[in-house]
C-alpha cells in the first residue's frame, strides 16, 4: 500500500465558486464592511442550520454554508438585497444553461441588476 504524497499539490477547493465565495467574504470583510468575528458568528450559525436540517457531516457541504453566510451578511448590511441577489443566481443559471459543454461561463453585462442604492 502506498500512501499520498503530502507534498504533491492538491486543490484547496473543489469548485472555482467556492474559492470566489473565499475571496468574497475575506475581500468585503478587509473593506470594513463586516468584521472577521461577524463573519464567524454567520457561518457558524449557518453550519448549525444545516446540521439541524439532517445535511451530510463530512465537509461537502461546507462552502454551501459559507454561500450561505454570505449572502445573509451582504443582504443585511445592505450591499444587496434579496431581489439583486435572486436575479444575479437566475442569470448564472441561464448563462450556465446556454454556454456550451467545455466552454467558460460568462454573464452577460445587461443581465445583472444595478446595486441598491
Amino acid at each position: 500500500m502506498s500512501l499520498p504524497d503530502p507534498t504533491a499539490e492538491t486543490p484547496t477547493f473543489a469548485a472555482p465558486w467556492q474559492a470566489v465565495a473565499f475571496a468574497l467574504a475575506v475581500r468585503l470583510s478587509a473593506q470594513g464592511h463586516f468584521t472577521w468575528k461577524e463573519w464567524a458568528a454567520a457561518l457558524g450559525a449557518e453550519l448549525k442550520r444545516d446540521a439541524e436540517r439532517g445535511e451530510a457531516d463530512d465537509g461537502s457541504r461546507y462552502y454551501h454554508c459559507w454561500l450561505a453566510a454570505l449572502e445573509q451578511l451582504v443582504v443585511r448590511k445592505r450591499l444587496a438585497d434579496v431581489g439583486s441577489l435572486a436575479a444575479i443566481k437566475d442569470a448564472w443559471a441561464e448563462a450556465y444553461r446556454r454556454t456550451p459543454h467545455g466552454k467558460p461561463v460568462t454573464l452577460e453585462k445587461d443581465s445583472t441588476p444595478d446595486p441598491p442604492a
